[in-house]
């Protein structure tokens, strides 16, 4: 928790007005049993009307005051919380998003959607009662004690026996519950993925009739939640019967002895009843206390796994891109490693001209390239030879999970080799800036995304200047004019989130249309005809090789037709590449391509 502490930089202002003002507050409760004594002992024994009614004027006057200040710092807690949570919030989501492929397949989904929404509440939660509540709690319990051993010091012994019971009867409950708070937010993630599951794949579990089986799968998992809410309530349920058993046991000793000091003149009746508010107001203190403990034991929780996201570090950076020259001290420290700005000013020229320079270079050369997955110790890929020359059409096809997709994800740096390298013109990729590097690349996803919002702002979402002419010829090409322009708004037309209101074709072919917009030099399109009918596709390709000439594609497809007419064709199986050449040369010489085709083709 320490560690996000620092956020409250930003709103020392609030941390010192809000405990300010509290600790004000909790002056004047402090006050109000010494007005009640005098009231008991002086107006009521004398019988002064006018005295009650003026240090009853002076409790009203405390209480208001005391609410004017507890205002004060709930607005100021309340300000500091939800600005802290809307500074952690946003930096854990672009931590989150400068994370490669590697760190967000280990972390999960899930659990980083639970952070960032039950988590970073929670730490809100804990730094609104770090403000209001830590300084006043234990001013109170203190005072309380102070003011009672001012009034008299052999009475207050019983405080002093109180305390302590009353400690050891939370510290015993808090030790109890408090594990059952971390199995309960371990099982809350589980719930968010069921949901996160269910609701992803509505169609499918609707398809399959599922709706019982996953209602069933859902109950069991809130089931779990539930059993462990209802566990630590019966816990924490004995918390309070238990201090207020203490609390009158308390009090009753103050009256008993109490009595006898008043009988032997040692004190007053009101007095007495100080006594009775200052037990009661510690009493009350430590049950607050107790609330804290579970609060901050709540908040630690979640600051562990806030600081886990953080801590995680992007295994694909730009520190690749520095100098060469740096000494063995500086290459141990990450944080001390300096980026040569020369170099990167180097590499973006190279980037930004790269189809203008080494034009006797193959495009992208991959050199015994193996892959594996982080955690894994099979490769997905292995030992991948292949040199790509500009403008080329590349096939890559194979049976399911052969590498197919593993292999295109490389090529961005999406992922970085296990073994091998890949180069673009000559340099290798690290060499170049991720974001200049990535530029040179259309790429559509095998699963087709888009998002809320309209048409023409999901093609803009690559290229934000990109004219409606420019979205046009991409969604000319994408051969998605005809469904585009009889929509109702046409390019303007709304798209609901996922693109639920279009169909799997009308989805690709805007996936298409997108990486398009922005010309790029590089299209992978990772099986991304699945979902159109033979002709689409014909037609798609087609228009791909009049309009995009310059453009080197990359089709990874299940169909052979496809990627037949590719200038060279790919054949992976089980990570290996079994065949590389043309469609008429690897059916006669790979055994692995021809199945395919006999299968498809016959």
């Amino acid at each position: 928790m320490l560690r996000l502490a620092r956020y409250l930089k930003y709103f020392k202002k609030e941390v010192i007005i809000g405990p300010f003002f509290k600790l004000l507050e909790a002056v004047f409760e402090l006050i109000v049993p010494l007005v009640m004594a005098s009231i008991i002992d002086i107006g009521i024994k004398n019988k002064d009307t006018g005295y009650v009614l003026q240090r009853g004027g002076v409790i009203l006057l405390l209480g208001l005051l005391g609410l004017v200040f507890a205002l004060i710092c709930q607005y100021n807690a309340a300000k500091a919380s939800q600005g802290f949570g809307t500074r952690v919030r946003n930096d854990l989501y672009a931590h989150i998003n400068s994370l490669s492929h590697a760190e967000l397949d280990l972390l999960g989904t899930n659990t980083l959607i639970t952070i960032l929404t039950n988590d970073v509440n929670q730490m809100q939660l804990a730094v609104a009662m770090l403000i209001r509540l830590t300084v006043r709690v234990p001013f109170l319990i203190i005072g309380a004690v102070v003011m009672s051993m001012i009034l008299d010091i052999k009475l207050s012994i019983i405080f002093l026996i109180v305390a302590p019971l009353v400690s050891a009867v939370i510290f015993l409950i808090m030790k109890l519950s408090v594990p059952y708070y971390r199995i309960r937010q371990r099982m809350l993630d589980k719930v968010s993925r069921i949901t996160r599951e269910n609701l992803g794949g509505a169609r499918v579990v609707r398809a399959f009739s599922k709706q019982e089986h996953e209602i069933e799968r859902f109950n069991e998992a809130n089931n779990e939640v539930a059993d462990v809410a209802i566990n630590v309530g019966k816990i924490s349920a004995f918390l309070n019967p238990a201090t207020f058993a203490i609390l009158n046991l308390a009090i009753l000793t103050i009256l008993w002895f109490g009595g006898y000091r008043v009988n032997d003149g040692s004190l007053t009746q009101g007095q007495v009843i100080a006594f009775v508010n200052y037990i009661t107001q510690i009493s009350l203190a430590l049950v607050v206390f107790a609330n804290l403990v579970v609060i901050f034991t709540k908040a630690a929780a979640s600051a562990g796994r806030i600081n886990k996201v953080f801590d995680t570090m992007a295994s694909i950076t730009n520190e690749d891109i520095a100098d060469k020259d740096v000494t063995n001290k500086d290459k141990s420290s990450k944080d001390s490693t300096d980026k040569d700005p020369t170099k990167i000013d180097e590499a973006s020229k190279d980037l930004s001209n790269i189809y203008n320079t080494g034009l006797d270079l193959p495009l992208i050369s991959l050199h015994h390239v193996s892959f594996a997955y982080p955690g894994s110790d099979e490769y997905a890929l292995e030992d991948i030879s292949i040199d790509i020359k500009q403008g080329e059409v590349i096939g890559i096809i194979g049976g399911t999970g052969s590498g197919k997709s593993t292999l295109i994800n490389l090529l961005p740096r999406f992922y970085d080799v296990t073994k091998g390298e890949i180069k673009l013109k000559g340099r290798a990729l690290k060499e170049y800036p991720l974001e200049l590097l990535r530029k040179l690349f259309g790429i559509v996803a095998q699963k087709a995304v888009l998002f809320s919002g309209t048409i023409s702002d999901n093609l803009r979402y690559m290229k934000e200047d990109a004219s409606i002419e420019e979205i046009k010829w991409a969604i000319e090409i994408a051969q998605a004019k005809d469904f585009v322009e009889r929509l109702p708004n046409g390019y303007d037309a709304p798209i609901n989130q996922g693109g639920r209101n279009l169909s799997g074709g009308q989805r690709q072919r805007i996936t298409i249309a997108r990486a398009l917009v922005r010309n790029p030099k590089i299209l992978i399109l990772d099986d991304s005809f699945s979902a159109l009918d033979y002709a689409t596709d014909a037609k798609l390709r087609a228009a791909l090789k009049e309009n995009c000439k310059d453009t080197t594609v990359l089709i990874v497809s299940q169909r052979a037709n496809t990627i037949k007419n590719a200038d060279q064709i790919i054949v992976l199986d089980d990570g290996k590449m079994v065949g590389l050449g043309k469609h008429d040369e690897l059916y006669k010489t790979c055994l692995v391509y021809k199945e395919i085709c006999d299968s498809q083709l016959s």
